[in-house]
């Protein structure tokens, strides 16, 4: 059909945030942006898991997004099950 086939990587609760973010524009190489300096990963007894992002220099989190408040260094994400 020469459309282009997008296969998910990574853990079923993560490829839905993925395909908003590319829905919304986002690049999928947003990652080199925006980088990680904390990781918590997801454990099934904390149901949860934790980032923590270097966003030094920037006023909103992405090109039309969010915000950022004056000074931010850091950006921490949780995600619960």
């Amino acid at each position: 059909t020469g459309e282009e086939k997008w296969e998910p990587k990574g853990n079923s609760s993560e490829a839905p945030i993925v395909v908003a973010a590319r829905k919304i524009g986002l690049d999928e190489n947003i990652s080199k942006d925006y980088r990680r300096v904390l990781e918590v990963p997801f454990s099934s007894s904390r149901k949860m898991m934790l980032t923590v992002s270097d966003v030094s220099g920037r006023s909103t989190l992405c090109e039309g997004g969010m915000q950022l408040p004056a000074g931010s260094t850091l950006l921490s994400v949780c995600k619960g099950a």
